[in-house]
């Protein structure tokens, strides 16, 4: 059976100066945002992508939905490929695929009521008007925004940071999509209100059938809502297995370090050295072998001259660390 989804080689490059004078020079070099990645979501699936803050993971989530050309690599939703598609195919994709994004207060307009940012999806997708209020009702009580009358007509700036984020999903969700992007859904709102969106989002998935995934910095998410997780690093895949295993025993230093990273509850319980030191490396100028290599307490000569593969470590669980392959893990 063919998967939802299926990225081969998937990469993206995004000129960059180093400064103005160089712009204006029209002197640029390649950051990697996305550097040939492959990856495979089965219907039905939820799998996490993780990773710091410039590792490359929101273009990865729009690179999946089109919303970004990639520069090179092949792209297939439901066995279809979706390069050089025409007007009509376009439009049943966008119906097809959604994306949450992660700044409720910046992902509506603050001029259109609820009612219009729902209908706008429907107008876009080509949905037949007399369907239009029975499938924002609808979309409205899927987030748990059952009084749809008391929301239909409030502005943005009106309503709280978890109804927003609320009203976020129901826009995502009154096209009926069965592939679902969420960049970091819940990282700018309020502690107090996270559980609750992430139990929505969990049942939503198990309720729809929806193929989902979440983007995200946060461990703790995507131990909730994730069965496989994958970890990122300067546009790489480094680690990938089933989301407890990758969380329990982490096979790459810089999983190891994620982990360790997440605050504990107990503030007099000491924390751990944290393994990896330093911050993330030049997109634009990756280090030779192993991109981590400069902040890896591992590090040995291999590291320098080879670039790590992807290897099984246990079933369904794989790490690109030469850690595996020297026999020193």
């Amino acid at each position: 059976m063919a998967a939802m989804i299926e990225a081969s080689g998937l990469t993206k490059l995004f000129p960059a100066a180093r400064s103005l004078r160089q712009a204006l020079r029209g002197e640029y070099r390649n950051v990697r945002a996305v550097d040939g990645i492959d990856l495979r979501l089965q219907r039905g699936e939820s799998v996490g992508l993780v990773g710091e803050s410039g590792s490359g993971k929101t273009t990865v989530g729009r690179l999946l939905l089109k919303l970004t050309p990639p520069s090179a690599g092949q792209l297939a939703f439901e066995g279809e490929s979706l390069d050089h598609m025409d007007r009509a195919r376009t439009l049943r994709f966008r119906q097809q695929a959604q994306l949450v994004f992660q700044n409720p207060y910046d992902a509506l307009n603050p001029r259109f009521s609820v009612r219009r940012s729902l209908t706008e999806p429907l107008r876009n997708t080509k949905v037949d008007r007399a369907e239009h209020e029975p499938r924002i009702a609808a979309a409205l009580r899927l987030v748990q925004l059952d009084d749809a009358g008391r929301y239909l007509d409030s502005l943005p700036h009106q309503l709280s940071g978890g109804q927003l984020q609320r009203v976020v999903l129901a826009r995502a969700l009154v096209v009926k999509p069965v592939f679902l992007v969420a960049d970091e859904p819940v990282s700018m709102l309020d502690v107090s209100v996270r559980a609750g969106i992430l139990n929505l989002l969990r049942d939503l998935k198990q309720r729809l059938g929806l193929t989902a995934f979440y983007i995200s910095h946060d461990l703790t998410l995507v131990r909730y809502v994730c069965e496989r997780t994958l970890v990122m690093y300067l546009g790489k895949v480094i680690e990938d297995g089933p989301t407890a295993e990758v969380i329990q025993r982490p096979a790459h230093p810089y999983t190891q370090a994620l982990i360790k990273a997440v605050p504990r509850p107990d503030v007099d319980q000491p924390r751990d050295n944290l393994p990896i030191s330093g911050a993330i490396g030049d997109a634009a100028n990756p280090l030779s072998g192993c991109r981590l290599r400069d902040r890896c307490p591992h590090a040995f000569a291999r590291c320098a001259e080879e670039e790590p593969a992807l290897v099984e470590v246990s079933p369904g669980h794989r790490a690109a660390c030469h850690l595996h392959t020297q026999g020193r893990a």
